[in-house]
């Protein structure tokens, strides 16, 4: 074992984040990962692992008893929580993903630290490779209108879906609204006039509430209203920069081209 190797395998990591979690399981990391957050057990599967905190809210003490070497986080961060991260005598890294370049980047950086780069090109290449076949898929219904779509990752305030959903959202052959990442009002949503809302509410899974869009009375002239076409699509699926994005891609492909007939009742 040389000492690049030796470095590998003594490191103690601590994930503060699910989507930094995904990555690390998918490239092999086990016996470093030595703690995850209590959301990490919905995109992963984290055994018996500690669940701790995450960049948002977080018991630095009890990271801190784990004595990990390195803490990896991601998006949203506190500004607290990282301030008094920083003053520990441990090893921080940050990342902040918006595009699916920049996920990409992340899975290459991560690989890196963790002396997986090949590991790490190879899910690069399935996740590339899972979005081109369902960009195939899509391009079956070329010849139909690209259905215009909101996707809202937060009600109150109202929050629109990350960069990466909107990337996804056009490779699934529809097209995104409204400006992705940002707060709008219902105004901006109602001027939209999106064909299909989806809505993956984070920290949430599944309970987002279509009941709220469908009686939003500054919505009532809104097609996708009047047609109930408001979908719940999980929201670590939706969410997560990393590899659950497949399976939520999938799920964008589904609703955006669900036949008429499969359209939930008036």
């Amino acid at each position: 074992m040389n000492s690049a190797q030796r470095r590998v395998v003594t490191q103690r990591i601590v994930s503060l984040a699910p989507s930094i979690t995904s990555i690390l399981l998918e490239l092999g990391v086990r016996r470093e990962l030595i703690g995850v957050t209590r959301w990490c057990k919905e995109v992963a599967k984290v055994g018996s692992r500690p669940q701790v905190g995450d960049c948002w809210k977080l018991d630095l003490n009890e990271v801190m008893r784990l004595k990990p070497s390195l803490l990896i986080g991601s998006v949203p961060f506190s500004p607290q929580a990282v301030s008094r991260i920083l003053k520990q005598p441990v090893s921080f890294l940050a990342i902040n993903p918006r595009s699916l370049a920049d996920i990409e980047a992340s899975i290459g950086l991560l690989g890196n630290v963790v002396g997986r780069a090949s590991r790490a090109e190879n899910l690069v290449r399935h996740m590339r490779t899972g979005l081109a076949t369902m960009a195939r898929s899509a391009n079956k219904f070329r010849k139909r209108p690209k259905p215009r779509v909101y996707c809202e990752a937060w009600p109150n305030p109202r929050i629109s879906s990350p960069l990466w959903v909107s990337e996804i959202v056009a490779i699934a052959g529809g097209t995104s609204v409204v400006p992705p990442g940002a707060r709008v009002t219902d105004q901006e949503v109602a001027r939209a006039e999106p064909d299909i809302i989806v809505l993956a509410w984070a920290a949430t899974g599944d309970r987002a509430e279509p009941a709220q869009a469908l009686r939003n009375r500054q919505w009532k002239d809104v097609p996708a209203v009047k047609n109930r076409r408001v979908f719940v699509v999980r929201d670590e699926l939706l969410n997560t920069p990393g590899p659950p994005l497949l399976k939520g891609a999938h799920a964008l492909l589904r609703v955006i081209h669900q036949p008429p007939q499969e359209w939930p009742p008036l």
